[in-house]
């Protein structure tokens, strides 16, 4: 991922936001905003054959305390163009590979108990579940539960 897939990368998010079931966020937030809130590596995009990003992956810091800098939180988007077609799973294998060939331990997911979608294509990506956070935010005015996800490498 480079700064010129910024647009493309937000248009994939809003995607993702308006379809109602992969985050609380109600909008897609500025590039800058975006970036600040995560990591520098770990980013990637899926390019359709025209060049253009039909998918990303990027990492956040689960806390900013040294014993945490293994840990990351993952995030990944597929645009409707994309979906079915291993645009996820391709996403989800390099972000395995980039983030353990960076000595990261945990990759770990958040999502909605109605994204089928995601929660199967982790589980096909050796996440496990590790607990269901109750009630944690409100999407669209109804209290929403939220899978909690983990990803152990075999670094540890």
């Amino acid at each position: 991922m480079v700064d010129d897939d910024a647009a493309a990368v937000l248009a994939v998010y809003a995607e993702g936001i308006a379809a109602g079931t992969a985050t609380f966020e109600t909008a897609a937030p500025t590039w800058q905003a975006w970036d600040g809130g995560h990591l520098d590596s770990h980013r990637l995009v899926a390019l359709a054959d025209d060049g253009g990003v039909v998918g990303w992956v990027a990492a956040s810091p689960v806390s900013g305390r040294c014993v945490y800098a293994g840990v990351v939180e993952l995030s990944v988007y597929v645009a409707a163009a994309g979906r079915g077609r291993g645009v996820g799973g391709a996403l989800l294998a390099a972000m395995i590979d980039s983030s353990e060939a960076a000595g990261v331990w945990t990759l770990e997911a958040g999502v909605f108990t109605d994204n089928a979608a995601s929660l199967a294509l982790l589980g096909r990506h050796g996440f496990r579940r590790v607990g269901v956070r109750e009630r944690l935010g409100q999407r669209g005015g109804v209290w929403q539960d939220l899978v909690l996800l983990e990803r152990r490498s075999a670094l540890v």
